[in-house]
C-alpha cells in the first residue's frame, strides 16, 4: 500500500467512538443525598463529629485528648482576652493623662497578652495533635477499605455497582486527610464563637442575634454548595472508576508493546481526554448553580451585617452604651464575626467531609456483610473426597447459570480433566469446587461436610490454584512462590518448587537470585517472559502442597519442554492430592484418570481418553479440530 493508499483510506475511517455511556441500576444507583431536607443535611454535622472523635480514639487516645484539652484552652484563654479587654478600655477612655490612663490599663493589658499567647500556644499544639493522628487514621482506613474489598464474598465482584461503590469509598479514605483538621478548627472556631458571643451578650444581647442573622447566609449556602459538589461527585463516580483503571492499562509498561505496535496511542489519549471532558461538562454544568448560591449568600450576609455595624453605631451615639462598652463591643463583634465565619466555613468541610465517609462506611458495613461466614465446621486434612451435588449458578445480572446441575465426585490420587469450549462454565465449576462460590442450588461437600457449613479460610489453606489469568505480583522472586506463607525459615523448599518447574536456570542468571524483585517498572527489578512467568504460577500451586490442586491452562505460554515438566511433574505429585486440569490442549487430558466435557454450564460427556476419543462425541470432534492444522 503506497503512502497516497494509507492518507486516502484515513481519510474515508469513521471517527474514533467515544467513551460508552455508563449506566446502571438497583439501589445504589440513586445518589442518597436526593431526598434529603437542609435541615436533616445540618443535622449530620453532629454525628459526623462522633464518628471522627471514634476514628480519632481508636487511632490516638492520648493525641484527641491533647487536642480536645487545647480546645478548651483556646475557648478560655479567649473569654479572658475579651474581659480583660473590656476592662483595660475604661482607664484608657477615661480621664487623667496618658500616663495615668497607661499605668490603669496595664494589667489587664498584660493579661490580653497572655491570654492571646496562650491562645496562640493552644492552637500550635492543637494543629500538632491533628498531625499526629491525621496519617495513622488515613492508613488505618485505607487498609480497613483494601481488607473488606479482600475479604468479600467473590461473588460480589459481579454485581452492578460494585465496583463504582469502591470508587465512591476511595474518596473517603482521601477525605480522612483533612476531616481531623476541619473538626478541630469547627470546634476551636466553636467555642470562640460562644465565649466571644457570651461577652457580646453582656454587653448587649441585640448584637448577637444581629451577628448570627449576618453569617447564616453564608452557612447556608457553603452546605448548598458542598451539596452540589456531591451530587457532581455522584453523577462522575462510574466515570472515574472507568478513567483510573484505563489510565494503569494504558501508561503500565506491562503493555506498552501492544499499545505502540497496534497504534493505540492516539485512540486511548482522545479516549481519556473525551471521559475527562464529559465528567468536566457535569462539573462546568453545576457553575451558575454554586454562583448563584454564593452571590444571593453574600447578599443576605452583608445587608445583616451593615444591620449590625449600624445597631452598634446607633447604640454608641445615642448614649445607650457607654464609649467603653462600644470599643469592646467592636472587638467582640470582630472576634465573634471571624469565629462565626469559621465555624460556617469549617462546618461545611466537616459536612463535605461526612458525605463522602458516609459512602466508605456503608461500603464497609457491606462489606463485612459479605465477607464468608458460611459455619463454625473446619476442614482437615487430607482432603480425601469431593463431591458436587446437582450444583447451579448463575452469575448476577445473567439470564442462563454458568454451572447448571452439575454432579460429579473426585477423590483422592485422582486427576481430572475438565475440557469444553469457552463459556461452556469450566472455570466457574472450578470456583465451586474450591469453595469460592457457593452454588444457589445443590451443595458442594468436602470430605462429606458442606462447604456452606465450613470456615472458607480452612479450605482455601488446603487449595492450590493456578488460574488461567494470573498475578504477576511485583515481589521478591521468594515471595511470589511463597505468596507470603513461607513454610520454613530456609529457602529448600522454595528451589523444590522451582526445580519443579524448571526455573532454577533462569533464577540463578538473574542479578539478585531470590530475592530479585519482578518489576521493571521499579528500579532495580527484572522482568520475566510469559512462559517463565507461567512456571512461577505454578511453581505457587506446587509449594503449598494442597489437597485440591486445580490448573487451569496452566502450560499455555511455555514451550513443548516446559509443558512437557510440568504435566509429568503432576502426574508425579497426583497420589496425595485431588488434581483438576482445565485444558484445550486435549492431548494433554491423557493423563487424566477421568475427563469430563461440559457444554452450558452441563457435563455432556465423561469417560477415559481412550473411550471419549471412540464415543463420536464433542470430545472426538474438538479433538479432530485441533489436530486439523
Amino acid at each position: 500500500m503506497t503512502s497516497a493508499d494509507t492518507q486516502e483510506q484515513q481519510a474515508t475511517a469513521p471517527p474514533p467512538p467515544p467513551p460508552a455511556e455508563i449506566t446502571y441500576s438497583g439501589q445504589y444507583s440513586v445518589n442518597p443525598l436526593a431526598e434529603v431536607s437542609f435541615r436533616r443535611m445540618c443535622a449530620q454535622i453532629p454525628a459526623v463529629l462522633g464518628r471522627i472523635a471514634r476514628l480519632s480514639l481508636r487511632t490516638d487516645r492520648r493525641a484527641v485528648q491533647l487536642l480536645l484539652g487545647c480546645q478548651v484552652v483556646t475557648g478560655v484563654s479567649a473569654a479572658v482576652l475579651l474581659a480583660a479587654t473590656a476592662r483595660a478600655m475604661e482607664p484608657v477612655l477615661g480621664n487623667g493623662s496618658a500616663g495615668d490612663r497607661l499605668r490603669g490599663a496595664l494589667p489587664a493589658l498584660l493579661v490580653v497578652g497572655l491570654a492571646a499567647a496562650l491562645g496562640r500556644a493552644a492552637g500550635a499544639v492543637a494543629t500538632y495533635a491533628a498531625r499526629r493522628i491525621t496519617p495513622r487514621l488515613t492508613t488505618e482506613t485505607d487498609s480497613a477499605l483494601v481488607e473488606a474489598v479482600c475479604r468479600v464474598e467473590a461473588a460480589a465482584y459481579s454485581e452492578d455497582g460494585f465496583s463504582d461503590r469502591h470508587e465512591a469509598a476511595e474518596m473517603g479514605v482521601i477525605r480522612t486527610h483533612v476531616m481531623v483538621t476541619d473538626a478541630q478548627r469547627f470546634l476551636s472556631a466553636l467555642i470562640r464563637m460562644v465565649t466571644a458571643g457570651g461577652v457580646l451578650s453582656v454587653l448587649n444581647p441585640l448584637m448577637l442575634p444581629l451577628l448570627l442573622l449576618a453569617v447564616l447566609p453564608a452557612g447556608v449556602g457553603a452546605v448548598l454548595t458542598a451539596r452540589v459538589d456531591y451530587e457532581i461527585h455522584y453523577a462522575n463516580v462510574a466515570d472515574r472508576n472507568v478513567r483510573g483503571m484505563m489510565r494503569w492499562w494504558a501508561t503500565t509498561s506491562k503493555y506498552g508493546d501492544e499499545v505502540r505496535a497496534n497504534s493505540m496511542t492516539d485512540y486511548l489519549v482522545y479516549w481519556y481526554r473525551a471521559l475527562s471532558d464529559r465528567c468536566d461538562r457535569r462539573t462546568l454544568a453545576a457553575a451558575p448553580r454554586t454562583l448563584r448560591i454564593a452571590l444571593l449568600s453574600a447578599l443576605a450576609g452583608g445587608v445583616f451585617l451593615v444591620a449590625t455595624w449600624g445597631a452598634l453605631a446607633w447604640l454608641a451615639v445615642s448614649g445607650r452604651i457607654e464609649l467603653a462598652v462600644a470599643a469592646t463591643a467592636v472587638i467582640a463583634v470582630q472576634t465573634t464575626l471571624a469565629a462565626l465565619s469559621q465555624v460556617v466555613i469549617n462546618g461545611a468541610a466537616v459536612f463535605h467531609t461526612s458525605l463522602y465517609l458516609s459512602d466508605m462506611q456503608s461500603f464497609l458495613d457491606d462489606a463485612a456483610v459479605r465477607a464468608p461466614k458460611r459455619g463454625p465446621r473446619e476442614h482437615c486434612a487430607p482432603t480425601e473426597e469431593i463431591r458436587v451435588e446437582e450444583a447451579v449458578y448463575q452469575y448476577p445480572g445473567k439470564d442462563k447459570p454458568a454451572v447448571d446441575g452439575v454432579s460429579l465426585a473426585l477423590h483422592r490420587g485422582q486427576i481430572l480433566a475438565i475440557v469444553g469450549a469457552n463459556g461452556s462454565g469450566k472455570s466457574t465449576l472450578t470456583r465451586l469446587l474450591t469453595g469460592i462460590y457457593l452454588p444457589d442450588k445443590g451443595r458442594v461437600t468436602w470430605n462429606g461436610t458442606d462447604l456452606a457449613e465450613v470456615d472458607p479460610a480452612t479450605v482455601w489453606a488446603n487449595t492450590g490454584l493456578v488460574p488461567q489469568i494470573f498475578a504477576q505480583w511485583p515481589l521478591r522472586i521468594r515471595e511470589n512462590v511463597t505468596l507470603g506463607q513461607p513454610r520454613t525459615h530456609d529457602d529448600a523448599p522454595v528451589w523444590e518448587a522451582i526445580d519443579a518447574v524448571g526455573l532454577r536456570e533462569a533464577v540463578d542468571d538473574l542479578p539478585g537470585g531470590l530475592d530479585t524483585l519482578l518489576s521493571r517498572d521499579v528500579f532495580g527489578g527484572s522482568e520475566l517472559s510469559g512462559g517463565q512467568w507461567q512456571r512461577i504460577a505454578c511453581s505457587r500451586a506446587l509449594y503449598r502442597r494442597p489437597g485440591l490442586l486445580i490448573l487451569d491452562e496452566p502450560t499455555s505460554q511455555m514451550d513443548p519442554r516446559g509443558e512437557h515438566q510440568i504435566f509429568e511433574q503432576i502426574k508425579a505429585i497426583a497420589a496425595d492430592r485431588i488434581t483438576i486440569v482445565v485444558t484445550h490442549r486435549l492431548e494433554n487430558t491423557k493423563i487424566a484418570d477421568h475427563i469430563v466435557v461440559m457444554e452450558h454450564g452441563r457435563i455432556t460427556e465423561q469417560g477415559r481418553y481412550d473411550d471419549l476419543v471412540h464415543a463420536g462425541g464433542t470430545f472426538a470432534e474438538l479433538l479432530e479440530l485441533s489436530q486439523d492444522r
